[in-house]
C-alpha cells in the first residue's frame, strides 16, 4: 500500500494504528519527515532568494551547507517511503531500516537547531513531538532511545559555548552593550560576537551609532524568531491535531471493546456477565418501598429445532426472539442472554402483580411470532418463563438479618483477645461485606426464579409460573437468601 496524504485522514490514521503493516507505519512516519523537511527547503530557499537583505545578519556562506544536507536527508527519506511502500512485508531487516530512518533525522534535527540557533519553541517541539509520533509508528524502544539521544545533544549545543566550541551558525550578528563587558548568554543566543558587527560597518566604510545598532538588531531577532515560529508552528499543530485523532480513534475502540465485551454476538443482547452487573447495580439502587421482579425465560423443546431446521436456523430464532424481547419490554428493564436458549429479563420498581402481566404478555409475544425459513417453510416456538418478586417486606427482613450478623460478629469480636483484635476485625468485616454482596442476592434471586421456570416446563410449558405464588400455595417461607 503506497501512503499518500489522504493516508492522514481520521478513517485512514485509525488503519495505520490497528491494521497497517510495521513497514507502512514507518514509510507514513518517513513521509511526515519527508514534509517537515521540504519546509526546511523552502526555507533556505527563501534566504537564498533575499540573501543581499539577509546579508547583515545571516551566513550566506554556511548556508550552502546546510542547505546540501537538507536536501539529502530529504531525498533519503523520499527514497525510504517509497523502498517501505513497496515491501511491506517482504521488507527484510525491518528494525534496521527503523533505526537507519529515525538516527540520521536525530542527528539531523540537532545540526539543524544549532546552525539556525537554539530555540526552546524548535527543540521543544522537535524533541517531545517527534518522539511521541514515533512511538506510535515504530517500535517505541527504538523512538526512546533516539529521544534520550536528542535530549543529549541539545544539552551539548547548550553548554558548548561555555566551555569555548564555537558551533557552526548562521547567524551573522550579535550586539554587546556598552554597559556589558562580556556577552551574557541569551545575548549570545539572540547573534553573535561584536566584533561581526564592527567588521560590517568598516566593511561598508560607515559608522555605526548604538541607535543603528539597535535597529539592526531588532531587525535580525524578528527574522530569526519569525524563523523558528515558521519551523516549530506547523509541525506542533500537525502532531497536536495528530493526536487528537489518535484520542478519538482511542475513544471508539474503547467503546467498541465495551461493546463486544458486554454485548452477546449472537442476539445482541448483554451477554451473562453484562446482565448480572447490570441486576447487581439495579438492586444496589433500588429503593427500599420498590419491588424487584427477575423473570427467567427459556425456549421450549429448541433442540428440536436445532434438529430438525439446523444450527443456522437455531441462531436465527434466538436473534428474533431477543428483539421480540426488545420490542415488548421498556428500556427500564434490563434484558441478557442468561445461557443457550434462556434469557434473564429484570425489572426494578416492578411489583408482583405488573411483572406477571409482562410476562404473560412475552408468553404470548413469542408464541405468536412466525419463524420463517424459506418462503414455503415457517414455524412458532413457545417459551416457559419463571417469575420472582423481592418484595419490600422481604427486603426489611434482609436488612434485619444484616443487622444481626454484624452485631453477632461484633460481639464475637469483643470478646476475643485484645492481640488478635486487629486481625480478626478485618477478617469479621470481610465476612460481613461478603454476606451482603449484591451479587450473591442476585444469583440466589435467579435460582428462586429458575424453580419457578422448572415448574413451568412440568405442567406442559409455553407457561408462566411464579415464585411467590409457588411457594406461598407449599405454605413455606420463601427461600431465606442468607442462611442462619
Amino acid at each position: 500500500m503506497a501512503v499518500k496524504i489522504s493516508h492522514l485522514g481520521y478513517k485512514r490514521l485509525s488503519r495505520v494504528i490497528f491494521e497497517w503493516q510495521a513497514a507502512d507505519r514507518a514509510s507514513l512516519l518517513a513521509l511526515f519527515v519527508v514534509i517537515e523537511v521540504s519546509t526546511h527547503w523552502l526555507w533556505c530557499l527563501m534566504v537564498w532568494c533575499f540573501r543581499d537583505a539577509l546579508d547583515d545578519y545571516v551566513n550566506i556562506h554556511l548556508l550552502y551547507p546546510l542547505w546540501l544536507g537538507v536536501t539529502v536527508m530529504g531525498l533519503f527519506s523520499w527514497w525510504l517511503v517509497g523502498y517501505l511502500s513497496r515491501t511491506r512485508n517482504n521488507c527484510k531487516d525491518l528494525d534496521k531500516w527503523q533505526i537507519m530512518l529515525i538516527v540520521p533525522y536525530t542527528l539531523y534535527i540537532a545540526v539543524v537547531i544549532v546552525m539556525i540557533g537554539y530555540s526552546s519553541l524548535f527543540a521543544g517541539v522537535s524533541l517531545v513531538g517527534g518522539a511521541m509520533l514515533g512511538m506510535v509508528l515504530i517500535k517505541r524502544r527504538y523512538a526512546w532511545r533516539v529521544f534520550l539521544l536528542q535530549v543529549l545533544l541539545i544539552l551539548l549545543a547548550i553548554v558548548a559555548p561555555y566551555f569555548g566550541i564555537d558551533l557552526p551558525n548562521l547567524r551573522q550578528l550579535t550586539v554587546i552593550y556598552p554597559i556589558l563587558d562580556s556577552p551574557s548568554y541569551l545575548t549570545y543566543n539572540e547573534v553573535m560576537a561584536v566584533e561581526n558587527m564592527v567588521a560590517a560597518a568598516i566593511f561598508k566604510n560607515t559608522a555605526l551609532g548604538w541607535d543603528s545598532v539597535s535597529a539592526l538588531q531588532q531587525s535580525s531577532t524578528l527574522f530569526w524568531r519569525s524563523t523558528h515560529v515558521y519551523l516549530a508552528l506547523p509541525k506542533a499543530v500537525f502532531i497536536v491535531y495528530m493526536f487528537r485523532t489518535l484520542l478519538l480513534i482511542l475513544d471508539d475502540s474503547k467503546n467498541e471493546i465495551l461493546l463486544h465485551a458486554n454485548q452477546d454476538e449472537l442476539t445482541k443482547l448483554k451477554n451473562r456477565r453484562y446482565g448480572l452487573t447490570q441486576m447487581q447495580q439495579a438492586l444496589m439502587t433500588v429503593d427500599e418501598d420498590q419491588d424487584f421482579s427477575v423473570i427467567l425465560l427459556d425456549l421450549d423443546w429448541f433442540k428440536e429445532v436445532n434438529d430438525n431446521y439446523g444450527h443456522d436456523i437455531g441462531d436465527q430464532v434466538l436473534f428474533e426472539v431477543a428483539q421480540t424481547l426488545l420490542q415488548s419490554l421498556t428500556e427500564e428493564a434490563i434484558v441478557s442472554r442468561y445461557g443457550g436458549e434462556e434469557f434473564l429479563i429484570v425489572l426494578p420498581d416492578t411489583k408482583h402483580d405488573s411483572a406477571m402481566l409482562i410476562a404473560k404478555q412475552l408468553r404470548q409475544d413469542i408464541a405468536q411470532h412466525i419463524i420463517k425459513v424459506d418462503d414455503s417453510v415457517s414455524f412458532r416456538v413457545t417459551a416457559s418463563l419463571g417469575l420472582y418478586t423481592l418484595t419490600y417486606a422481604e427486603k426489611m427482613c434482609l436488612k434485619q438479618k444484616y443487622e444481626s450478623i454484624a452485631l453477632k460478629d461484633r460481639a464475637t469480636l469483643h470478646s476475643k483477645p485484645q492481640t488478635a483484635k486487629s486481625h480478626s476485625s478485618n477478617r469479621m468485616a470481610k465476612q460481613i461485606s461478603k454476606a451482603q454482596l449484591p451479587n450473591d442476592i442476585c444469583q440466589r434471586l435467579i435460582r428462586v426464579a429458575d424453580k419457578a421456570l422448572y415448574e413451568a416446563k412440568d405442567r406442559g410449558r409455553d407457561q408462566v409460573v411464579s415464585a411467590n405464588k409457588m411457594l406461598a400455595a407449599e405454605k413455606k417461607n420463601v427461600e431465606p437468601l442468607y442462611g442462619t
